[in-house]
């Protein structure tokens, strides 16, 4: 598949309702527009995730990354939330208002890990404003809480840069790939980790015990069911955050199509250890090839 020529990206605060999302976007508005949701991790944002992703299909795709509520550049609302269960109301209703917002008709989704929840529930919320659906490493069915997932998620229990140098090894199966990177991306991450209003907010959403934390993302069996669009799930088998069952999980209980492509030597950072294919198989699902 030809990927055509890369594209830049802009920056944009968009106000909808109580949100105010800061929004990453690559791509013309007139091409299918697919909406990419980042993950949990503490310093995360929509383009720490999708930065090798969106200058490569924004000749093919609208694409649009955003800044989940308090994360990144978008604000938590006037109320925080104090719970996990409430965070993902707040989410959700961030998601779907924002496509609403923005007005693109029928778009596609892309979630990676607490992402690929939000990606369920806000297609189980309001089907019609969305297409297709890929998830990357996903939770938001029951699963166990890994070692690895309760030290992110506790992050702020004792956080420090050599902590987050950890963290960022085991996303990768082979902490080689980083190379020379991993100081870099390191100390990016826990400078926007350790911004007030960030480590307030994240220090809210996962609180221990965390395999509670984890129940309340989970999909209740009768939703997924109800969830038609086709989904392909993305995987890497040694993921050391988010088991591989957890797409074996999805296959069997989602109500639609499912398909899944699984890749071995790779951990939770499918999109970064395997760009190329990634990209192209994101690309092929959501234009129907595959």
């Amino acid at each position: 598949m030809n990927m055509q020529t890369r594209t830049d990206t802009t920056e944009e605060g968009i106000v909808h309702d109580a949100f105010t999302t800061f929004l990453r976007r690559s791509g013309s508005p007139t091409l299918p527009a697919m909406l990419l949701i980042h993950g949990s991790g503490p310093g995360a944002t929509g383009w720490s995730n999708w930065q090798y992703l969106m200058p490569e299909l924004g000749g093919r795709f609208h694409c649009l990354a955003m800044d989940l509520c308090g994360y990144g550049g978008s604000p938590v609302p006037d109320a925080m939330p104090k719970k996990t269960a409430e965070w993902l109301e707040v989410w959700v209703a961030q998601i779907v208002t924002l496509v609403r917002k923005l007005g693109l008709g029928r778009v596609h989704l892309v979630g990676n890990s607490l992402g690929g929840a939000l990606a369920l529930h806000a297609a189980l919320r309001a089907p019609d404003l969305f297409d297709r659906i890929a998830l990357m490493g996903p939770v938001g069915v029951p699963c166990r809480l890994t070692r690895e997932l309760d030290l992110i998620w506790g992050f702020y229990d004792s956080p420090s840069e050599d902590l987050m140098r950890l963290a960022m090894q085991w996303f990768a199966y082979d902490p080689a790939f980083l190379g020379d990177r991993l100081g870099e991306i390191a100390a990016a991450r826990f400078k926007a980790a350790m911004q007030p209003e960030i480590r307030a907010a994240f220090s809210s959403m996962f609180p221990a015990p965390r395999e509670k934390a984890l129940e309340a993302l989970e999909v209740p069996d009768a939703g997924l069911r109800m969830i038609r669009h086709p989904v392909l799930l993305i995987h890497g088998i040694e993921d050391a955050i988010v088991p591989l069952e957890t797409s074996l999980t999805l296959m069997q209980r989602l109500g639609g199509p499912v398909q899944a492509h699984f890749y071995n030597r790779s951990s939770h950072w499918t999109q970064v250890e395997h760009k190329d294919s990634f990209n192209t198989l994101i690309a092929e699902f959501f234009d129907g090839r595959i």
